[in-house]
């Protein structure tokens, strides 16, 4: 198995696991989404993956539809999506995706997190280098052959396909993401939910205490409401 594996393996306990902060980031996707192409997810390819996704986590229905009809007012913020960059204590490279609708607010607390951390936030580009930008989909496995598969969507970016106990995940550039989408739904395959990642190239080992300090920052940085992703450079187990 390769990178994307490994690092899905690893991952998926471990983050997204509230489900109160897996809806607010679903929100602000669809209000972004909405923004950018409209409340009508047939023609917009966008906000028809968020509403996938809102599935996937079990979203209620009722709040999709009430978050796209919030989105469509013009008085609803928009939200800007952010990349934040830095170092956090024994070289842990770490790369921050925020979307927010105060800018200066989101840098001041995601700035006094590295420092009260002992962490360093970095310069843009200083770390974004050292994470691959992928793209995901999970599809149901009933009936696919994932060798065949494999095969047929490498001509539209895809890297690696595996499965695991909820289905199979396809992952390939970022850039691959539209391409992909439109082959599996001109197929009438079901996309059960989709995504973006950022895999570390290199990860680093630390000790028991020393992961208990990025631990510290990696907490404080992921609890704030502006927060989306969080990524690092360190091994886990």
């Amino acid at each position: 198995m390769g990178r994307a594996f490994e690092f899905r393996k690893n991952r998926k306990m471990k983050r997204w696991s509230a489900m109160a902060k897996a809806f607010t980031r679903i929100g602000k996707d669809i209000v972004m989404a909405v923004k950018e192409g409209g409340p009508n997810p047939e023609s917009n390819s966008r906000l028809r993956a968020v509403i996938q996704n809102a599935k996937a986590v079990n979203m209620p229905k009722d709040n999709v539809e009430r978050a796209i009809k919030k989105a469509t007012d013009k008085d609803t913020a928009n939200y800007k999506e952010v990349l934040f960059e830095g170092y956090a204590p024994h070289g842990i490279a770490i790369l921050i995706e925020t979307a927010t609708d105060n800018n200066n607010r989101t840098v001041a607390n995601i700035r006094s997190y590295f420092n009260k951390c002992n962490g360093t936030m970095g310069t843009q580009g200083s770390v974004e280098f050292m994470f691959d930008h992928t793209c995901n989909f999970r599809i149901p496995s009933e009936g696919i052959d994932i060798e065949e598969m494999e095969l047929e969507f490498i001509d539209f970016g895809a890297e690696e396909i595996f499965a695991d106990e909820d289905g199979i995940l396809i992952y390939a550039p970022f850039e691959s993401f539209g391409a992909i989408q439109k082959e599996l739904e001109n197929r009438g395959i079901e996309i059960l939910s989709s995504g973006f990642e950022r895999i570390p190239q290199v990860t680093k080992q630390l000790t028991e205490a020393q992961v208990a300090d990025v631990e510290k920052l990696l907490e404080k940085i992921e609890e704030d409401d502006d927060v989306q992703n969080v990524y690092h450079t360190m091994e886990e187990a």
